[in-house]
């Protein structure tokens, strides 16, 4: 093997990593984790045109857009997906996720299963990772928590769930999502990458 083809090995391209799940199941949790552990990763900021909740910022957690803005940015093709969501719009920037790669950053990027399968279609060499929450009834009681939601809205999310879980032959990798395992959650999330960097063949996201 020549120098150059070792540098190459020992060098892999940087990971474009799409981590979905159903709402609620600690995707924030987990990212956020991730990020004050100081792990090295390009964190993509999702654009919404939901209302901020308590102790969100702008710019942190979300960019927050007007639906007029939103729309704009959909006309002029600035979303790798974008999506409606229980009201609001949700979108994952281009150009953001374009710079990171380029800089040669391992860049992670949270969606719903819908966002996901869009993805999966445009860069299907991206690492996909469904977290899974350990039952149903345990989702349910995190809905409730974080949400407050009627009956009818709790119904509404559990049965979504139920659908997005039928789609995890589209994932190449799931996690347990506990309460109070969120350490284990990040471990593993770390331990795909790592993992991932030591294919012979390794992926190659171009977008």
């Amino acid at each position: 093997m020549t120098r150059d083809k070792i540098n190459k090995t020992l060098s892999p391209p940087p990971l474009f990593i799409v981590i979905s799940g159903p709402s609620g199941v600690g995707k924030d949790a987990a990212l956020d984790k991730m990020k004050k552990a100081g792990f090295p990763f390009h964190y993509v900021l999702t654009a919404t045109t939901r209302p901020k909740r308590q102790g969100e910022r702008d710019g942190v957690d979300y960019q927050f857009l007007s639906e007029e803005k939103f729309r704009q940015m959909i006309k002029t093709n600035q979303f790798l997906e974008w999506a409606k969501v229980y009201g609001n719009y949700y979108g994952v920037p281009k150009r953001e996720i374009k710079e990171a790669l380029k800089a040669g950053l391992d860049t992670i990027v949270k969606v719903d299963v819908q966002g996901a399968t869009t993805i999966k279609q445009i860069l299907p060499d991206a690492v996909f990772i469904f977290l899974m929450p350990p039952s149903i009834g345990e989702l349910a009681n995190r809905l409730k928590q974080r949400h407050g939601l009627s009956s009818p809205d709790l119904d509404l999310r559990l049965n979504k769930a139920q659908e997005e879980i039928e789609s995890l032959p589209l994932f190449d990798y799931v996690v347990i999502s506990h309460t109070d395992g969120l350490d284990l959650t990040v471990t593993q999330i770390n331990a795909i990458v790592t993992a991932e960097k030591c294919r012979l063949k390794p992926r190659v996201v171009t977008l």
